[in-house]
């Protein structure tokens, strides 16, 4: 089958077959790449900064509209209130964040059990690729920018250490911390002390700043389009199999005729009688030459039987024999 598969026509075949089912694999991708669609375009006003005030409260539910939120407060951070969150990547690399407390100037005063006279909110300033890497915050009034992000669930069944925290979650951290907090916390992109930065992304050193961009909408599944996709495929399949039939019918007929072709000379071998002769041939003519051969003396015009010779003889009852 091979040596059919390698003629020149069944090899042009084979090219155009596997061209069909390029062009076929790739509609597959195109609808593949429509069948997810995010439910709602990116906002770009995210990246306008808003106070933080303004955009949360304390002591409520972080609403999923003001996610990635850029946002701007000033405060101070308190030394005694920081913690390492491990397994960050940077990179690639794994190591920890830094987060700080944060206590808002102006921010709204909780009431109740509890509640301290100061509002807070954690603030990631970093990520350090060893925990002896990790510095205090900076001191006095700093106005910081960066991107509100909603609280992390912490893990369960986990104790991180002391110093250190399983998640950048609000309920764990206020616990340790026992602050009046804000649903969410910070990613820092800036930290102004006057008008010097004092971030990570001004100083540099081992300390490396997050840069956190705003996440992508959820998506959702269109599934005529994940169909579609699948049935290109097995558009791209098929036409491959055409040709494989193709050729395997063209090896058939091939074989076909080389047994055609070997069984030629053996009848030609054993001829057939001739069919005019056998039409020439008189049934009855061929039975009188029998019958002929088989009594003695006969010419070849055989004479008639005895019992014919004597159906014109007188018949011995008759009258007329008598007289």
């Amino acid at each position: 089958m091979l040596k059919t598969a390698l003629k020149p026509r069944w090899i042009a075949g084979l090219v155009f077959a596997i061209a069909i089912s390029g062009v076929f694999v790739l509609l597959s991708q195109w609808q593949f790449g429509r069948s997810t669609q995010p439910e709602a375009p990116v906002s770009t006003t995210t990246e306008e900064t808003r106070q933080l005030t303004s955009v949360l409260q304390p002591g409520g539910f972080f609403p999923g509209s003001v996610a990635d939120q850029m946002v701007s407060a000033t405060g101070s951070y308190d030394p005694q209130k920081q913690v390492l969150v491990p397994g960050r990547l940077n990179d690639g690399a794994k190591g920890y964040w830094i987060v700080s407390a944060f206590a808002v100037k102006g921010a709204p005063v909780l009431k109740g059990g509890g509640a301290t006279p100061q509002t807070w909110i954690p603030v990631a300033r970093g990520w350090i690729a060893d925990p002896s890497d990790a510095v205090a915050p900076p001191s006095g009034t700093i106005a910081l920018t960066g991107r509100l992000l909603p609280s992390e669930s912490p893990l369960a069944n986990t104790d991180p250490g002391p110093g250190r925290a399983s998640a950048v979650s609000v309920a764990e951290l206020i616990n340790d911390w026992n602050v009046s907090s804000y649903p969410g916390f910070v990613a820092a992109k800036t930290e102004l002390s006057g008008s010097t930065d004092v971030g990570a992304l001004a100083t540099g050193g081992d300390v490396k700043p997050l840069l956190i961009g705003p996440q992508p909408p959820a998506q959702q599944v269109n599934w005529l389009n994940l169909f579609y996709s699948v049935e290109w495929v097995v558009f791209a399949g098929f036409a491959l199999f055409i040709w494989w039939r193709l050729v395997k019918d063209d090896y058939r007929r091939d074989l076909e005729d080389a047994l055609d072709a070997e069984s030629v000379p053996e009848s030609a071998a054993q001829p057939d009688k001739d069919p005019l002769a056998q039409l020439d041939s008189d049934p009855a003519e061929e039975s009188v030459k029998e019958w002929a051969g088989q009594v003695p003396g006969t010419s070849e015009d055989p004479q008639p039987p005895a019992a014919e010779a004597h159906r014109t003889a007188p018949n011995p009852t008759d009258p007329r024999v008598q007289s």
